[in-house]
């Protein structure tokens, strides 16, 4: 069973996606804020983290950029969860170091192909 940490401070975003994980066989850890996230991904240790970018605390970008920069979690992949758009943004969250990139609102069948993909991918590396 794959763990999915799930760094999202909106209550309805984050309750219905950690349901629909859940019910397809994930093992979910919640954080409501970055550095909540950061804390949850050095103690958990999970296989992969889905990064809201707009983040109290500690913002995603900032987040994703401390555990990159770490021995300990920087090869678990991560996916920006947003709902900017923008042209640039794709580019800022690889800039920054996420793996992935989706917006919101979140079309889950598109989501669970990224995660399958990088999840398939570290067990190859």
């Amino acid at each position: 069973m794959s763990k999915v940490l799930l760094v999202e401070d909106n209550e309805m975003n984050r309750d219905m996606l950690s349901r629909r994980l859940v019910r397809r066989g994930f093992e979910v850890t919640v954080a409501v804020d970055g550095q909540e996230g950061v804390e949850a991904a050095r103690r958990e240790i999970p296989d992969l983290i889905l990064m809201d970018m707009s983040l109290p605390v500690l913002d995603g970008w900032g987040a994703t950029r401390i555990l990159k920069a770490e021995e300990l979690t920087q090869s678990i992949p991560v996916i920006a969860l947003t709902a900017h758009a923008m042209a640039g943004d794709r580019a800022l969250a690889l800039e920054c170091g996420c793996d992935d990139y989706d917006t919101k609102p979140i079309e889950m069948p598109r989501l669970l192909e990224k995660i399958d993909r990088l999840l398939a991918a570290k067990l190859r590396a």
